[in-house]
């Protein structure tokens, strides 16, 4: 196998280190990888400035990326609480790895991001994936997100900001080096292909619309009328499972295409409403939207999040012309056992679909991933990356 993933529970951080790079090994014959993730949760926080150096000694590996966790991945278990360390590797013959740190900063004329290769255009031709993991505090995951567009358009985006400590408190990876700050990202060339699966988790309810007047983040009207005066008039015909629901927290789906004769799933972005004006009947939602765009409202639950992502997954493997043969989760860190009612949920639906395969990775404090073709930073969502 060119892939192999590790993790333990084993409290003492030297032990772990041994445990899993043993594993990894093994499981590569003997092969150095070409790039490692490494997860961590912040039960090893003394020892995350030499880890990353540690493990890429350990494993002679060519490029190391990672960061600290709330919940940490490893094979079909997520690890919510208590020591957790997970590794991943791959051996990519043909690959060209390109990592880089990215920092932020605050200027006169406004928010500069530093770090970018400066080729990073003319590398777009053989780009399979960009993966990049951001410090929460100290990143701006638009501005990236936005810069590669431009640069590397229609190439997938996959991973998320480091979650599970306060302001100064996260790390994210990059080769030997821990960063407390900024971002961390590799761009793959060439090599094995990634295709990413993003799952939501959302069902539609009511009908659609189309947005009439807006800005930014905020819905004024729906279809000429205020947009709280449209959830209105079909809240009371929904089931009563359905209201409480709403109650308990509304998305605002946003078509990705308004050339469809009918939207289904996987057609929207969602976007978590996050305020409302009762007098003007606005709502602000998380994402920006114009007037011209066709919305719908959503609900979110653990059934609906559980059909979605097994759904996809078997979407993916049925569209696909050859197996998957290992995968990265970044999922929400608002998924696992605060959404479902038993654990490991994600990560068992991964192995359930895809099959037995070397699988890590950790819970976000944002999750990027494409929709559409277009990438975006997401919450409540689970996107997996999937490597052929």
């Amino acid at each position: 196998m060119p892939y192999a993933a590790s993790h333990s529970i084993e409290p003492n951080l030297d032990s772990a280190i041994q445990a899993v790079c043993h594993d990894v090994r093994e499981q590569l014959t003997g092969q150095s990888p070409n790039l490692c993730f490494l997860f961590a949760s912040h039960a090893h926080a003394d020892g995350f400035e030499d880890l990353p150096a540690t493990i890429r000694r350990e494993l002679g590996a060519d490029v190391l990326l990672g960061c600290s966790g709330e919940t940490i991945v490893g094979g079909g278990e997520e690890i919510e609480e208590g020591p957790a360390l997970s590794l991943w590797a791959g051996v990519m013959p043909g690959a060209m790895l390109m990592p880089f740190h990215i920092e932020f900063g605050e200027t006169p004329d406004g928010l500069i991001a530093v770090g970018f290769p400066d080729d990073l255009p003319e590398r777009a031709a053989d780009a399979r994936a960009l993966f990049a993991l951001g410090e929460p505090y100290s990143s701006v995951p638009d501005s990236v997100i936005d810069r590669f567009a431009d640069e590397l358009p229609g190439v997938p985006l996959l991973g998320g900001m480091a979650s599970g400590g306060g302001p100064g408190e996260n790390r994210v990876f990059l080769n030997d080096d821990c960063f407390s700050d900024g971002a961390v990202a590799i761009l793959l060339q060439g090599g094995p292909k990634v295709r990413s699966v993003v799952s939501q988790g959302c069902r539609p309810i009511g009908p659609t619309f189309l947005v009439t007047k807006s800005e930014r983040n905020i819905v004024f009207e729906l279809g000429g009328k205020p947009a709280i005066d449209r959830l209105r008039e079909f809240l009371p015909e929904l089931p009563e499972r359905d209201q409480r629901l709403v109650q308990r927290g509304l998305h605002l789906g946003i078509a990705m295409s308004e050339y469809k004769p009918s939207f289904g799933r996987g057609d929207f972005l969602i976007a978590n409403v996050i305020g409302a004006d009762q007098q003007i009947g606005a709502i602000a939602i998380g994402n920006l939207v114009r007037p011209g765009q066709t919305v719908q409202f959503h609900i979110r639950d653990a059934d609906t999040a559980d059909e979605d992502l097994i759904h996809l997954l078997d979407q993916h493997r049925a569209e696909q012309p050859s197996p998957t043969r290992a995968a990265l989760l970044f999922s929400c860190n608002g998924r696992g056992t605060r959404l479902f009612d038993e654990p490991h949920h994600d990560a068992r639906a991964i192995q359930q679909v895809l099959g037995q395969l070397p699988v890590a990775g950790f819970f976000a404090q944002g999750e990027l991933g494409p929709v559409g073709g277009k990438n975006y930073i997401h919450g409540f969502t689970a996107s997996v990356a999937c490597f052929e």
